[in-house]
């Protein structure tokens, strides 16, 4: 089963990260990194840029608003995530709380990742996508 987990923090979270030597945080992270690939449950990793460099798109208008970051109200920023193949959500909490990034202010949302079998496979929509996985060499 795959599961993302999602790294989320405060503002002042994220603050407190300018602290950090980055040279240290990448050894830090990679060294997370390195365990999740040695243990072959890792498929993706990714970090955010700044929020501020990010937009909103609001579809609350018939005509979808644009806003530019940083965002109105930013009590907890989705600043990266990992998605793993694990056995179960369990297995996903336990590589979750062997985060590298702790702290106040930081969290881990763990979500699981449909797939595209647990969709109706005589739909159409379903049927082209899997036609263009397929040919991508995503299944």
């Amino acid at each position: 089963m795959k599961y993302m987990l999602i790294w989320r923090a405060t503002d002042e979270a994220y603050a407190q990260m300018g602290d950090v030597d980055f040279t240290q945080m990448l050894e830090t992270v990679g060294r997370y990194n390195e365990e999740l690939i040695k243990a072959g449950v890792l498929l993706a990793a990714e970090g955010l840029d700044d929020a501020s460099e990010g937009v909103v798109v609001d579809h609350s208008a018939e005509v979808p608003v644009v806003t530019d970051g940083p965002y109105g109200e930013t009590k907890e920023l989705f600043g990266g995530f990992y998605i793993l193949n694990v056995a179960s959500k369990e297995e996903a909490v336990e590589w979750a709380k062997r985060s590298p990034i702790t702290g106040p202010g930081f969290k881990t949302e763990i979500r699981r990742v449909t797939t595209i079998d647990e969709f109706p496979q005589d739909n159409e929509w379903i049927q082209k996508e899997r036609a263009w996985r397929e040919a991508t060499g995503q299944l």
